[in-house]
Parts: structure tokens; C-alpha cells; sequence
């Protein structure tokens, strides 16, 4: 009987067991937002009129990374600002949240004709993009949004397109992307998992 629990508990824990690689460390990490920042600053002809739009919860943190890169180039300061999508998701809605709740942090912030880059740190189906346009519309009518992500792993749901890309991971739906930032997460990686079970 305790060899039979024994053997139980040890498939249960081979059934969970996932894979994890390392696709990008803090070096990559670095090296693609430099990549980036220096793509923003060239196809909007500088950053007059640029607003960096971060959705929570890393891609604040990518949003004002990139801000200090683009400043380094430039030599001025680019805004940024955070955004909440919550409310926006049609995935994900929360009980006794409203729009009102969400969206730009203090949206009294002008939009109106701005060029506005969304940052976000995976891209996937596209709906986190799809709430966080309709975030921002809520707030104003921008020039143009423009959106920039640490990495696209595929598999749109909606016809959304990055028009700024740290790394293309093509994956399976069963595989998961990680992004970790030193601000939440303590360290620097992108790690790609596989449930092996």
C-alpha cells in the first residue's frame, strides 16, 4: 500500500512537470529596447508629440525604460504615462469594476492628436491590445497609436500587428511566455515553458 502511494505521488508530480528555456536575459533584454528606442525616435521623426502609453503591469515598467533610452538619444524627456485595461477586457471582466475604475490614470491627460505608443511586454491574441485602444479613445482622438512589445508569440485573435518588436517567438498553445523585469519580478528574462503533462 505505501509503495502504491508512493508511485501515485510521483506520476501525479510527472504529469505537472513543465520545461523552462531561457529566450532572452538581461543583456537581450537591453539590447532589443535599445533596438526599439531607436526605431520610435526614427519613424515618428523624433519624439515631439509622443506619448508612451505602458499597460500595467510590465509594460509600465518597459514604457519607462524606454522613455530613459529615447532621452539618452533625443536629449529630452518623453511622457509616460500607466494604463489599466481591466474594465476595457472582454476576457476578463471584474465584478463591481467599471470603466471609470480603469483606463488612463487620470485621464484629464490631453491624447487629443498625440502620437500615442502603447508598450506591453507579450503580445498574444491581441485582446490586451484591443482594451488598451479603447482605453485610450476613451480619453481622446490620437494622430496615431503605435504599439511596441517586448515579444509576439503569435496567434492573433484579432487583427492587431506590433509596429515595434523586441523578439518573434513562434509557439504552440500549450507553450507559455514569461516575461520577469528586475522592477516586479527581481530579474531580467524571458523564459518559454511547456506543460510536459
Amino acid at each position: 500500500m505505501h509503495a502504491r502511494l508512493i508511485r501515485m505521488k510521483e506520476e501525479a508530480a510527472s504529469m505537472t512537470v513543465e520545461q523552462h528555456r531561457i529566450l532572452m536575459d538581461e543583456t537581450a533584454i537591453r539590447r532589443a529596447l535599445t533596438r526599439i528606442a531607436h526605431e520610435i525616435v526614427e519613424r515618428n521623426k523624433g519624439i515631439d508629440n509622443v506619448l508612451l502609453v505602458g499597460i500595467r503591469t510590465r509594460g509600465i515598467y518597459l514604457a519607462e525604460r524606454l522613455a530613459m533610452l529615447i532621452e539618452e538619444i533625443e536629449g529630452k524627456p518623453v511622457e509616460v504615462i500607466d494604463l489599466d485595461i481591466t474594465a476595457y477586457r472582454d476576457d476578463r471582466r471584474s465584478a463591481g469594476r467599471s470603466k471609470a475604475d480603469s483606463g488612463v490614470r487620470g485621464c484629464g491627460l490631453n491624447v487629443e492628436g498625440r502620437r500615442i505608443l502603447l508598450l506591453d511586454d507579450v503580445l498574444y491574441t491581441g485582446r490586451t491590445i484591443r482594451a488598451a485602444m479603447d482605453a485610450v479613445m476613451d480619453c481622446g482622438r490620437p494622430e496615431v497609436i503605435q504599439l511596441a512589445v517586448l515579444v509576439d508569440r503569435g496567434h492573433r485573435e484579432l487583427p492587431i500587428r506590433p509596429d515595434f518588436v523586441g523578439k518573434n517567438v513562434p509557439t504552440s498553445r500549450q507553450e507559455e511566455i514569461e516575461v520577469s523585469l528586475a522592477e516586479v519580478d527581481g530579474d531580467d528574462k524571458v523564459t518559454i515553458s511547456i506543460n510536459l503533462g
